[in-house]
């Protein structure tokens, strides 16, 4: 299965794709959108013509996205969020069912830890992606939201099974 995950800006937005099977993430893509320099409705079309010839190139089977957290000020997260509906919309678009997660998920599932910094992040997405080079901080992290959601699925599953092996019910 492949997984697109975003890592949402109103200036900067990064994205991973990841393939899972069974236990293995394999590294496909990564990078970022530049779209600074332009009036927020410029940017918010950018990203969602980006992230649709994205998804029309890799044909991800999912994506996944960081949830908004509170930022210092109300105008910062008000943009956010509006660079987040986006991608969103994107991904309606194209029929790919969406997943969110908040940023300290996301660090947990990844790292180990919810409140890990962007270079640990960096960090262990290089390890767990046996990748030669540290991505940029942003694709990293779209990257740490694609293998969080791909351990997320991992865990369900084993909870389905060990339910199943239990006649339904959880002990």
């Amino acid at each position: 299965m492949r997984i697109l995950g975003i890592d949402p800006g109103s200036r900067i937005t990064g994205y991973g794709l990841i393939d899972v099977d069974g236990n293995r993430s394999v590294y496909v893509a990564s990078g970022c959108l530049q779209v600074a320099g332009r009036d927020l409705p410029e940017r918010l079309g950018l990203i969602f013509r980006e992230l649709s010839a994205l998804i029309g190139e890799y044909a991800p089977a999912e994506l996944a996205i960081e949830s908004v957290f509170m930022h210092r000020n109300a105008d910062s997260a008000l943009k956010l969020g509006q660079a987040r509906g986006a991608a969103i919309c994107a991904a309606v678009t194209c029929d790919l069912p969406v997943a969110e997660y908040s940023p300290r998920e996301i660090k947990l599932a990844v790292v180990g830890k919810g409140g890990a910094d962007k270079v640990q992040v960096q960090h262990m997405v290089r390890v767990l992606l046996n990748l030669s080079d540290t991505p940029q901080a942003d694709a990293a992290d779209a990257l740490a939201v694609a293998l969080c959601h791909s351990h997320h699925g991992q865990a369900l599953q084993r909870v389905s099974a060990a339910a199943s092996v239990r006649g339904g019910r959880l002990r």
